[in-house]
This record gives C-alpha cells, sequence and structure tokens, in this order.
C-alpha cells in the first residue's frame, strides 16, 4: 500500500518482525507496537495501518500463496481451474484443490488459512488501539473503516472457500484461540455485509483519493465486495442496488487500452478500483519471474489451458470453432478477441525481441512443449501482466496487482438483473457488457440478446475472457453451481497438427491435435469447500 515510503518501509520491517505466528488464532502479529512509546500519534497509526494492508504478502519471489491478496495467493488461484496449468504438475496442491486429490494436509490451504487469520489478528488489534491516538475523529473514522473493510475481505474468501470458520474480532488469549468455535457459514455472511455497509459508508469515494493515498480503500472497494457477497447468497436484487450505487457515483471508467491496466504503465487508470502496490526495491513482486518463459529467462510456472484459449471468440463475435475457416493453428491469434493476444503468448511469436517457440517438435528451442523442461506445459504462455521491452531484475517488479476493476463491476451488475429476472434490453446491454467489449483495443462488437438462457452464456463466458487470470474464475464456478461439471474431465493444451511429439491421453486421439495435458476429478458435493487444515484440527477439536 502505497501510502509513503516511509511507511512501507518500516512497515515491511516490522512485518519480518512479526509473522512468527504459529498456527493457533491467539497472536497479536502487532504486539512489537504495544509499548509505552506506540500509538502516541497519527504517524504510528499510519504506521500500523500500513502493515494491516501489506498483511503477509512478502516482498519479491513468492513460492506459496502468502496472501490472498498476494500476486502469488491471488492471481495464480486460477491454475486450479480450467483457465491455467501449474508447471509443477499434478501433484502440485495448487492442482489438487480442485483435481480430486483435496485433503486437509494441502499446504496451499493451510497457508491460505494461517495467512488469512493473521491478517484478521492485525485487523483486531488495530482496532483496539486506533483509538488511543490523538488525530481528528474524521481520521480515525476513516481508518477504522479501512481496517474493517479488509477484516471483512478475508471472512468473505473465508466464507467462500472454507465456508463455516472462527469469527474472531478481538485479540485472543492462547486459551481461546485453542478452544474457539466455528461460526456457521450465514453467521461469517452476514457479519461481512454489516460490516462492509458500515465501511463504505465512512470511507472516502475514489475520486476523492490523491495520487498519495493510491492503495487505499475507497467506498467503490468496499461496496465492489458487498456485491460479490451477495451475489454469492443470490440476494441478486440487493447486489444489483449494491453495483447501481457504485455506478451512478459515475469515478469510474472502463479504460480505451486493456493492456496496460497490467503491464504498469497505467497503474492510476479509474478502471482499477482497488489495487495491491508494488514498489521496485522496497516492496518488489516477483511475478514476472514466474510469468516469463525459459525464453527471457523465466520459470514460466504459469500455463494457460486450450480450454481458456477457446473461450475467446472470432472478432465478429461468433463463438471459436476448430472447424471455421477462420482458425488458423499456425497464428490462434488470428481473426479472434483480441484479448486473447492480450492474455495469451502463443507460439512463434515475438516478446521481449526473441521467438516464443513451443511446438513440441522444436527440440532446440528452450521453451519446447515436453515434459521435462522448465518450460510450458501447454503450448502457451501467460502474456498478461508482462511488460513489453522489460529488461530489468524479474524478482524486482512494481507492477500492481488488481482485486477489482470497473469492469467486473458491470458485468455483475448486469448478471444480478439477469439473475434476478428482469427483463433486459438493449439499454443495459449496452451500459454494462457492451462497454467492456467496445474499449477501444478490444473492439468488439456489441451483444443484442436478451434471452436470459442465451444471455447467460454469453455473459458468462465474457466475463471469464475479460477477468482472465485475474484469481476470479474458481469463486465464478463456485458459486454458479458448476466447478464439478467444469473441472472433470480431460484438458488440453495447444493444437500442433502434424506433430510428432504429440502427447496424446491413451489411446484417445484428439481430432484437433491438440496436446494432452491433465485429467481433473473435482468431487461433487466434497470439493466445494476446503477443509480446515488438519495441523488446526488436531491443535482444537471444535475445528474438526
Amino acid at each position: 500500500m502505497q501510502i509513503h515510503y516511509k511507511y512501507i518501509i518500516a512497515a515491511c520491517l516490522l512485518l519480518l518482525l512479526g509473522t512468527g505466528c504459529s498456527k493457533k488464532l491467539d497472536k497479536a502479529p502487532l504486539s512489537q507496537f504495544s509499548n509505552e512509546n506506540f500509538w502516541k500519534s497519527e504517524g504510528d497509526a499510519m504506521l500500523a495501518l500500513a502493515a494491516v494492508y501489506r498483511g503477509n504478502i512478502a516482498g519479491g519471489t513468492e513460492t506459496t500463496m502468502s496472501d490472498w491478496w498476494s500476486y502469488y495467493g491471488l492471481l495464480l488461484l486460477d491454475m486450479s481451474t480450467d483457465n491455467l496449468y501449474d508447471r509443477r504438475g499434478d501433484n502440485s496442491d495448487v492442482n489438487k484443490l480442485t483435481s480430486g486429490g483435496l485433503t486437509a494436509t494441502n499446504g496451499q490451504v493451510g497457508i491460505y488459512w494461517n495467512t488469512g487469520y493473521l491478517r484478521i489478528a492485525r485487523c483486531n488489534y488495530f482496532l483496539e488501539n486506533v483509538n488511543k491516538v490523538p488525530a481528528s475523529p474524521d481520521k480515525i473514522k476513516r481508518m477504522t473503516a479501512e481496517a474493517r473493510f479488509i477484516r471483512a475481505a478475508i471472512y468473505f474468501y473465508f466464507s467462500q472457500y472454507f465456508g463455516s470458520v472462527p469469527l474472531t474480532t478481538k485479540t485472543l488469549t492462547v486459551d481461546e484461540a485453542n478452544t474457539v468455535k466455528k461460526a456457521t457459514k450465514a453467521e461469517i455472511v452476514n457479519f461481512v455485509m454489516a460490516e462492509l455497509t458500515a465501511a463504505a459508508a465512512d470511507l472516502p469515494r475514489f475520486k476523492d483519493l490523491p495520487a498519495s493515498e493510491k492503495g487505499r480503500a475507497s467506498k467503490q472497494a468496499a461496496l465492489a465486495f458487498l456485491g460479490r457477497m451477495q451475489l454469492a447468497e443470490k440476494k441478486y436484487g440487493d447486489a444489483a442496488a449494491t453495483y447501481k450505487t457504485i455506478i451512478d457515483f459515475n469515478d469510474n471508467i472502463i479504460d480505451a487500452n486493456y493492456k496496460s491496466l497490467f503491464d504498469g504503465t497505467n497503474e492510476s487508470s479509474k478502471e482499477l478500483v482497488f489495487a495491491i502496490q508494488y514498489v521496485p526495491n522496497l516492496v518488489p513482486n516477483g511475478m514476472l519471474q514466474h510469468f516469463f518463459p525459459a525464453v527471457n529467462s523465466g520459470w514460466h510456472l504459469v500455463n494457460p489451458l486450450g480450454s481458456l484459449a477457446e473461450s475467446y471468440e472470432f472478432k465478429d463475435g461468433t463463438p471459436f470453432s476448430f472447424t471455421d475457416p477462420r482458425y488458423n493453428p499456425k497464428d490462434v491469434g488470428a481473426n479472434r478477441d483480441p484479448r486473447l493476444g492480450y492474455t495469451i503468448l502463443y507460439n512463434m511469436q515475438t516478446f521481449n525481441g526473441r521467438l516464443y517457440i513451443t511446438h513440441p517438435d522444436s527440440t532446440k528451442s528452450v521453451d519446447q512443449l515436453t515434459l521435462t523442461r522448465q518450460a510450458t506445459r501447454t503450448g502457451y504462455c501467460i502474456r498478461k501482466f508482462l511488460p513489453d521491452n522489460f529488461s530489468g531484475d524479474l524478482q524486482n517488479s512494481g507492477i500492481d496487482v488488481p482485486v477489482i476493476r470497473y469492469a467486473e463491476i458491470l458485468l455483475s451488475y448486469l448478471e444480478a438483473k439477469l439473475e434476478a429476472g428482469e427483463a433486459i434490453d438493449q439499454g443495459l446491454l449496452d451500459a454494462t457488457i457492451n462497454q467492456v467489449r467496445a474499449r477501444a483495443s478490444v473492439g468488439m462488437p456489441p451483444v443484442t440478446v436478451i434471452d436470459p438462457t442465451a444471455l447467460r452464456v454469453i455473459l458468462r463466458r465474457e466475463r471469464r475472457n475479460e477477468l482472465a487470470c485475474e484469481g476470479l474464475r474458481y469463486w465464478d464456478l463456485l458459486r454458479w453451481g458448476t466447478i464439478a461439471q467444469v473441472l472433470n474431465g480431460s484438458f488440453y493444451g495447444a493444437a500442433f497438427p502434424g506433430a510428432v511429439n504429440l502427447r496424446k491421453n491413451g489411446s484417445t486421439v484428439d481430432p484437433y491435435s491438440r496436446w494432452f495435458v491433465t485429467t481433473k476429478a473435482f468431487r461433487a458435493g466434497t470439493d466445494e469447500k476446503w477443509p480446515i487444515p488438519q495441523s488446526e484440527q488436531d491443535i482444537n477439536p471444535n475445528l474438526r
């Protein structure tokens, strides 16, 4: 969070001192502040607030889901869906979230749990102490609202992925942490909605945030999370009203340049409602190290699946088909929605001055599609978030990570109206989905379908294509109730007609000559909710 550089630096130093939390819920991770010399000034409160915003997000290159809002924890969750594949293979904990191998000992689930409650503990501790500082009532009110927003956002994630979890709103003692009981999902949901409503009332509007406060929460950010919760709970009328409030503020826009929203060149865009701030040399991220292809010295961890590439329409708005004469296996982005090229790097494209060659017969290419190189496992590489002509340290990126974009607001508003059973007209389509499709760098034709069943298919595809690799796909599939259907069966990568080294799915011959990647067996009725980590259950039987 970019309040001031000095706050970022100090907060990060305190984080290094204050993250030695056990898996219990009893830690006050800002306890280093609890001394007679702290909570004496507004600066102290701002420093503590910076640590609340930063959470457990580590600087540099991450190796695990370090936080719900880190680049690894947010963006790479798509590797468990039909959008992306983890280069480390089927045995990676990320893949096991949805492949039928989810257990209570899954390491990534444990990290989400631990870091989520660490951030909640920081929020609770902050809220218990912020009133001690001699700041104006308005400033105290705003800082309080920010901490309540962040705490509610983390509980939102807990409610969606875990369901029933402890609801802690104060610093716990060891005994309390070891005996705490789970709240029902309904109790968590009600708490989140009440907190976000209250926080939104006390937060400034997006337009009133000066440049020096970029990254701090606005009224729109709190309302956007409220809308998400209402969508998930099928409170469609309420969600529509919430999203309409954001739209009516008229503070945000659909930016003309799609690519610039992710490559670090347009981080002050009014489309970025809320984003996690990174600063080179101070609080950098290492996403480029994970994302870049091997030919550009990257680790190629993130690999788009063929399912995602095939989701993008032809340029005239018709769905993709391998049998359409416009399909070109040597240039899959030709005649297609431009967002395919902004999101996916594919065979024989030039990136950062080097040719990206993934053909499985290209034995001399470091990016050859095989099972042995530290390179692609699908024939594709992520293109979103990758800057052009980057020549710096891949582990020292300052590219921000978007959490909420205005495009999501518009698409969610249309979805809420559709699922509420309201009549859809062309005016509503033009004010929502067609604004997203019509941005200058995309230029896709307007949607004119108003039949609810047909529009639902179009809207869900649009949401997938627009928000791909931004960490929302898993949640969308969960709340739509389609996750068990979508994440079952065989998944393929790019097509290479005539390839000699093409990987096949046993004796199955793919009619389009696609590289076989993996199979998933999401267990309906079991895998929709993540298990509380076994280590937590061992400490506290009430969590079983």
